[in-house]
């Protein structure tokens, strides 16, 4: 598939302007987690003040279905296979069980997942300075997954970026700005703030259903580097998008993945990617409103780098 080339509108970032970023964040976001990262700012205050977004009651996944045919973005997709299936064992009499085994590669690009505080190794560590060798082909021992083991609830604020460009989708290539999450913010009239969960939408899924998969590894829209700074200063609990939230190719010269050095590793951000709020956006316009209660449940997987996940916006 062809695709325009963006690049050149990219503000390029050098290695010395990305340190520089990194450590501005990485000194905000110093010790204020106490082990959770930025699921700190989920107090039982900033549960009980999202529970008060539930007006309608209506709910809607922002995870899209996971695809077991390979496509351009997602090579290894999930397998599934029922290993039992009726035909085999209902003989017409007596109980029977239809069971299924899936397997996955969490950290793809086309299943809606959740990365984890481990997944990031930068400089030789994880997020908070703890050591990289605490993660092992045995599992991770410290910031796995297991840390939202109780859920991820707030707030959850959406930020959508087409519709403030009057577009149906960015392009491949394209950035989201700290400019254009202000501006969003102040065409959606609504604020995002401490604890809240920050869903910014660059239209990924939208594309992807009307024209098809891409390699996304290669070039997808996504948040600039710089754009970190306003979650930094809005104190986010978790970032989320359509898309890798990662712009592809990379606008910082020398890291591949600039947001999620930022976001994970410098922040301490649990990371939601390529969810989809195509379902969603009808209905906040419906009710002329951009936040809701979210509610984020991870499996169980006490060793994890990251879980497919089904987000629930409750409006």
């Amino acid at each position: 598939m062809a695709m325009e080339d963006t690049s050149e509108r990219q503000p390029r970032q050098s290695p010395d302007e990305f340190a520089a970023l990194y450590e501005r964040l990485r000194r905000r976001a110093a010790g204020a987690g106490g082990g959770r990262g930025a699921l700190a700012t989920l107090t039982p205050d900033t549960v009980r003040a999202a529970a008060a977004e539930v007006r309608s009651g209506r709910t809607v996944t922002l995870a899209s279905p996971v695809e077991t045919e390979p496509t351009p973005d997602n090579p290894r997709p999930a397998g599934h296979r029922l290993t039992s299936p009726p035909e085999v064992t209902a003989d017409g009499t007596g109980l029977h069980f239809a069971t299924d085994h899936f397997s996955m590669d969490v950290h793809g690009d086309a299943d809606s997942h959740l990365d984890a505080l481990c997944h990031v190794v930068y400089n030789g560590t994880l997020h908070g300075g703890v050591p990289a060798a605490t993660v092992t082909a045995d599992g991770a021992t410290a910031l796995s997954v297991e840390l939202a083991r109780n859920g991820i609830v707030g707030r959850g604020v959406l930020l959508d970026i087409p519709r403030l460009r009057e577009v149906p989708w960015l392009e491949p290539g394209d950035h989201v700005s700290a400019d254009d999450l202000v501006a969003a913010e102040r065409s959606q009239q609504v604020r995002v703030g401490e604890g809240d969960l920050l869903l910014v939408r660059v239209g990924h899924r939208r594309r992807r259903n009307e024209t098809g998969p891409w390699d996304a590894a290669r070039t997808r829209a996504g948040l600039h580097p710089t754009a970190m700074e306003f979650l930094a200063e809005r104190r986010v609990a978790a970032l989320g998008s359509d898309s890798n939230n990662d712009t592809a190719p990379s606008p910082t010269e020398g890291v591949g993945f600039p947001v999620h050095v930022l976001g994970v590793h410098a922040l301490g951000l649990h990371l939601f990617d390529y969810l989809q709020f195509e379902d969603l956006v009808p209905l906040c316009e419906q009710e002329g409103r951009w936040s809701f209660l979210c509610v984020v449940a991870p499996l169980r997987l006490p060793a994890a780098t990251g879980s497919p996940v089904n987000p629930i916006a409750i409006l």
